[in-house]
């Protein structure tokens, strides 16, 4: 019997660049994604089929959608919907003082490769992880495996809702290990219990730090401004 063949694995220069590319990607969508949508292509075409096919599948879209659309989609899809939340730390901490403490695990693996955040900006926005992983793949993957499960979840939620985004979830998980049984059963509970709650009395973090805090209502925020990474398309 003929079994069926595994792709061979992404090299370091393959995972950087669907790295920076879905950054660009989840970045909110402006007048710069549409003059960048030429060297994404090109980038996307130099990607094995499971990386760059999804990539280029979202670019479709990007090219068939009005730009006002396209923005109002994205803070339809991003801001008021908790299991679609960009901010990785959500899914493991909620809003809650522990959060805090995941942060800087972020900000620490920053600061060791040089790069500098601003005061209003949060570390755990997926394309700013996305963007710090092209410059730095191994911490960069560190961080993306840790945060694998809420990664996994937010991948599923956006494929439910049969939002475009779900393409570049796609690409960015064939960038990872494949899921094993923990990974899947941590998944299956975040989506049965949803992120932990914080203790009565104490405030959520973030509550003042200007990232989300996501409350029965969320109300819609413009994504924090992106770090200048080594290497990042302009």
């Amino acid at each position: 019997m003929i079994t069926g063949t595994r792709n061979p694995a992404p090299d370091g220069t393959q995972l950087a660049t669907a790295w920076q590319t879905a950054s660009l990607l989840l970045d909110y969508p402006d007048d710069g994604l549409l003059g960048r949508r030429p060297l994404l292509r090109r980038a996307a075409a130099t990607l094995p089929a499971e990386l760059g096919e999804p990539l280029g599948r979202f670019l479709d879209h990007v090219d068939a959608t009005p730009l006002p659309e396209l923005a109002a989609d994205y803070v339809a899809t991003f801001d008021h919907r908790k299991r679609c939340c960009l901010y990785l730390t959500y899914y493991a901490c909620g809003d809650t003082r522990r959060r805090g403490m995941a942060l800087l695990r972020f900000k620490h693996a920053y600061h060791r490769a040089g790069l500098v955040l601003g005061d209003d900006e949060l570390p755990d926005h997926l394309a700013v992880v996305l963007e710090f992983s092209a410059a730095d793949p191994t911490a960069g993957a560190r961080l993306l495996n840790e945060h694998r499960a809420g990664l996994e979840l937010l991948r599923l939620a956006l494929a439910e809702s049969r939002s475009p985004w779900a393409a570049v979830l796609d690409a960015v998980s064939a960038t990872l290990p494949r899921l094993n049984g923990d990974i899947q059963d941590a998944v299956l509970r975040l989506a049965a219990e949803g992120p932990p709650e914080e203790e009565v009395g104490l405030a959520p973090y973030g509550a003042s730090s200007g990232g989300p805090v996501f409350l029965p209502d969320p109300r819609p925020s413009r994504p924090p401004s992106r770090p200048d990474t080594q290497g990042a398309h302009r």
